[in-house]
């Protein structure tokens, strides 16, 4: 199992994590950065500059407690860098509650040290090269997985934890388990490795063995002190801190020597495996650490405290003189123990681009010239061209270029302002003042109500028939609104389910329902700040209703499976064609909704009541039709309009807005005529001339109103004759089929019970 692993919902691509990691083991894919294990060095940085927290460490807090629960011993060594962290309970006490938790045994790995001193000066006294010292297993790594060159100038001892696991062993001649404790996350994957496996069977950081406390309600200070198990260490406990190892290994130092160098941290580690790799320095050894401060400054440490604090804590430790309970099989000599270790090439080698193939990428993120590259580091390297060679290699994303990203933001952006204008501009044409077309009161009252509350933020109900512009009516109100910059949702509650109605209004929690695959916003929500217009809102449920209540009287929504709330600012717009008075009293609409809703009534006037404005409406459409067909209309016929002024028009406006637009594509001048109208219309003309209906009283006029119902007396006829076979019909007439059925259609006359439809002619009798 990997040490280190990525919790992918928390991860936001700030890449925190490559910027950070000192060998670039991160891959950026699928929204999220992950680990290459195989590159890791366990230096811990992404998990400590990981803003998000989505780095952490593997979890062997329950595979501890497994262990603990197995009946073996299981021995606790405790990291030369413990005093650092436990600062604030005595070494005692801290001893007493490992073996409350069910360790048999509590040692300091500072004797580890201890035990490799020899082995190392043997080392230093027999190579005749160059040597780096072996016990950080971050450095180890490092050279193993990244410059295998230096793999030969590595020391082949253990470190003090694989020293501590192998003596414990040896030691007990039986089975064990061994749990290392530790700030050192490196360690974790040391414990893996085929060369030191044998040795430790779990590596906790100090945070985790505090979280094992926490679960079993210990708290150290309060327990009494217990004394160490082992071998008393001394020099060994000075291990952890800068300068401490050749302290440990009674090796004197001197700050002119240049044969013997130390150093820690990330930069004077990564400068001194460089230097020694392109072989411009050649120490006698070289004993470097990756944390900054020695092991007291490793990605477990603890944050509250500073490096010289810390110091100061380790020196405090080393000089106490502490109990310690050595048993008798630490006192024998036993057998000897293994402490020498062989190292492994792990390089993973990756391909290298060519000059050609990092142009191509450098100028997919539109980096054609050398002044493009900013080389700004947000996408976590150092050079634009080591990014590109990343994005070749798989290990970066094309899309984590921040200066790119914003240059396409630019665009996008620029592009949206351009179709949000061209979109603004169509919408003002076409939803402006004139659609709401007409001079007759009616209109004119229904135009004054809007003017008055659309700035204002009251609720609205608008009243009418089906037909009569409640939509573009609550268009017109968004539009006059002090929030006609936000946007403006239309909802039709006739056409979705209640529950599906209810997602749609209040959204859904992922897992809700069935289907509900992913948690999905609301229109209350979406329409946030703007207005929100429900269309036929009589046929909505109790159930909704109580919901849309709620939301009126609270201004918040939940949604379907959902436990929150959340607080939206929504004006809304109700429309309905029914008498919700009737509703109240039947039961079937809330009466606490309806006064929630009835707050400002617009009543639309049917189009039957508003006659003087049909002319001037014939026209508004015959515009729009003929700019949606792109057809030259000049007008429409005096009959047809006199015809219009005579017809019900019981679907309203929507249904004289689809009679012109039928009507202009039927023509074949550039006239509307009666005949192109439905066969009604010339009914009603010819009905209303002979009621004294005004006509003009020109010969044009009578002659094409006789025609209209001479034709359509003829047509019954020949059918009559034909029995209603069209074709024999059209044969005894003398024209052809095609125009048979197009007068047929025109007059609305079909050939089943054609008898029924015969009118004599003249009034004399139907023809036999």
């Amino acid at each position: 199992m990997e040490p280190i692993v990525t919790i992918r919902e928390k991860c936001r691509k700030c890449y925190s994590c490559v910027r950070s990691c000192p060998v670039k083991a991160i891959k950026v894919e699928n929204n999220y950065a992950e680990i290459i294990f195989d590159r890791c060095i366990g230096c811990g940085n992404c998990l400590s500059n990981c803003p998000q927290k989505a780095k952490v460490v593997t979890d062997k807090i329950g595979t501890t407690e497994q262990l603990l629960a197995s009946g073996q011993p299981v021995i606790a060594v405790l990291g030369c860098s413990y005093p650092a962290f436990f600062h604030s309970v005595q070494p005692g006490q801290l001893v007493t509650g490992l073996k409350k938790l069910g360790f048999a045994e509590v040692h300091e790995g500072s004797h580890g040290a201890e035990m490799i001193a020899t082995s190392y000066a043997q080392a230093m006294e027999k190579s005749a090269i160059p040597l780096i010292s072996s016990h950080c297993p971050a450095v180890v790594d490092l050279i193993e997985r990244h410059y295998p060159k230096l793999i030969k100038n590595l020391v082949g001892v253990v470190s003090p934890m694989v020293a501590m696991g192998r003596y414990l062993r040896n030691a007990w001649q039986q089975e064990i388990k061994v749990v290392y404790l530790s700030s050192c996350i490196a360690a974790k994957f040391e414990m893996q490795a085929e060369e030191t496996r044998d040795a430790i069977d779990i590596v906790l950081t100090y945070r985790e063995l505090e979280g094992i406390f926490r679960g079993r309600a210990i708290s150290l200070g309060a327990l009494p002190e217990e004394p160490f198990d082992g071998i008393r260490p001394h020099l060994g406990r000075l291990f952890s801190i800068a300068e401490g190892t050749f302290k440990a290994f009674s090796i004197a130092t001197d700050p002119l020597e240049t044969e013997i160098v130390t150093a820690e941290g990330e930069v004077n580690t990564m400068g001194i495996i460089r230097d020694m790799a392109a072989g411009r320095i050649t120490p006698r050894i070289a004993d470097i650490r990756f944390c900054y401060g020695g092991c007291i400054g490793g990605p477990g440490k603890n944050k509250e405290l500073t490096e010289f604090y810390k110091r100061n804590m380790v020196i405090a430790h080393f000089k106490r003189d502490l109990p310690y309970t050595t048993a008798a099989r630490y006192l024998e000599s036993g057998r000897p123990i293994n402490l020498s270790r062989s190292f492994a090439n792990k390089y993973v080698r990756l391909d290298v681009p060519k000059g050609k193939e990092v142009k191509t990428i450098l100028q997919s993120t539109n980096k054609f010239t050398q002044k493009d590259e900013l080389n700004c580091r947000a996408c976590g390297y150092r050079t634009c061209r080591e990014y590109a060679v990343a994005v070749y290699q798989g290990l970066a994303d094309i899309e984590m270029c921040l200066p790119y990203h914003l240059h396409q933001l630019e665009e996008d952006r620029g592009r949206l302002i351009q179709k949000y204008e061209l979109a603004r501009r169509e919408l003002d044409r076409e939803y402006g003042d004139e659609f709401i077309v007409g001079t007759d009161r009616n209109t004119i009252e229904v135009l004054d109500l809007i003017k008055q509350v659309g700035p204002t933020p009251t609720t609205v109900l608008i009243r009418g028939e089906s037909g009569t512009g409640k939509e573009l009516t609550a268009r017109a109100i968004h539009r006059y609104s002090k929030r006609n910059d936000k946007p403006l949702v239309t909802v039709n509650c006739t056409t979705l389910t209640d529950s599906l109605l209810e997602s749609e209004l209040f959204g859904h929690k992922k897992g809700s329902f069935t289907g509900a695959i992913a948690d999905k916003k609301g229109l209350f929500e979406a329409a946030d700040g703007g207005t929100i217009f429900l269309d036929e809102i009589g046929d909505i449920t109790p159930k909704l209703q109580a919901e849309l209540l709620r939301m009126l009287d609270q201004g918040e929504v939940r949604p379907v499976g959902g436990n929150t709330t959340k607080k939206v600012d929504v004006r809304l717009i109700a429309a309905t064609n029914k008498n919700l008075e009737e509703g109240v009293r039947d039961g079937w609409f809330r009466e606490d909704l309806y006064y929630r809703l009835n707050v400002f009534a617009i009543t639309m006037p049917p189009l039957r009541s508003r006659v003087e404005s049909i002319p001037l409406l014939a026209h508004h459409f015959l515009e729009k039709t003929r700019t949606k067909l792109n057809k030259n209309i000049d007008g429409i016929e005096d009959m047809a309009l006199k015809a219009m002024l005579r017809y019900p028009w019981p679907g309203n406006i929507r249904e004289m807005e689809n009679i012109i637009e039928r009507a202009a594509v039927l023509t074949h001048d550039e006239i509307i005529r009666l005949d192109n109208l439905p066969l009604i219309f010339a009914e009603n003309y010819a009905e209303g001339a002979d009621q004294g209906f005004d006509t003009g009283g020109s010969y044009k006029a009578e002659r094409g109103k006789h025609l209209l119902r001479v034709e359509k007396e003829l047509l019954i006829r020949f059918l009559t004759e034909a029995g209603g076979n069209v074709s024999k019909a059209a044969k005894l007439a003398n024209i052809p089929r095609r125009t048979l059925y197009r007068l047929l259609e025109k007059y609305g006359v079909t050939g089943k019970g054609v008898k029924k439809q015969l009118t004599p002619l003249g009034g004399g009798q139907s023809p036999k």
